[in-house]
C-alpha cells in the first residue's frame, strides 16, 4: 500500500469471474505522512481511504469483467459504514462482488476485514467508459502486473 500515491491494493489473492467477485490484500504502512495529521499520537487509516480501497478492489473486478477495455470510475458511495478503526501495520482483506451491472454502470458490495472481522463496508456505484487516454491504459497495465492481476483476464490484444 502506497498511501501518498493512492495505490491501495498490494495483491489480488482471488478473482472469480463467473461468481463476479474478487479478494485482495493490502498492508497499511507503519509510517505515512497521512498519519501525522490523522491523528497525532493515535494514527488511524482515514475512512475515505478505506472507501477508496474498496473502490479500487471493485474497480479491478470490473476491469477483469470488461476485458480491460473500459475504465471504471467511482460515481456514488451508499451505505458506507465504518465499524471499527484500522491502524498502521494491519493487513486488510478486501472483498467485492457485483450486485448489479448494466447501461454503462455497475454496483458492487464491498467490505474491508482484518483477521476475519469486518472493519467497514459500502455499496459502490461505478460508471465505466472506454479508457480516456493511452497513458492511463499503460499505467493500469503496469499496476495490473504489479498486483498479480490474472493475465487471462487482461488478454486484450
Amino acid at each position: 500500500m502506497n498511501l501518498e500515491y493512492f495505490q491501495l491494493i498490494d495483491r489480488i489473492t482471488a478473482i472469480d469471474l463467473e461468481g463476479r467477485r474478487i479478494t485482495v490484500e493490502a498492508r497499511v504502512p507503519q509510517a505515512s505522512t497521512i498519519f501525522e495529521g490523522h491523528f497525532p499520537g493515535y494514527p488511524l487509516m482515514p475512512g475515505v481511504l478505506l472507501i477508496e480501497a474498496m473502490a479500487q478492489t471493485s474497480g479491478w473486478l470490473l476491469i477483469a469483467l470488461l476485458k480491460f477495455e473500459r475504465m471504471p470510475f467511482l460515481a456514488a458511495v451508499k451505505e458506507a459504514k465504518m465499524r471499527s478503526f484500522v491502524t498502521p501495520g494491519e493487513t486488510l482483506t478486501i472483498d467485492a462482488v457485483i450486485a448489479h451491472e448494466g447501461s454503462g454502470f455497475a454496483v458492487t458490495e464491498a467490505k474491508v476485514a482484518v483477521d476475519g472481522r469486518t472493519r467497514c463496508n459500502a455499496t459502490l456505484t461505478f460508471r465505466h467508459v472506454p479508457f480516456p487516454h493511452p497513458d492511463l491504459r499503460t499505467h493500469m497495465d503496469a499496476v495490473a502486473s504489479k498486483i498479480g492481476f490474472p493475465r487471462e483476464a487482461i488478454a486484450h490484444g
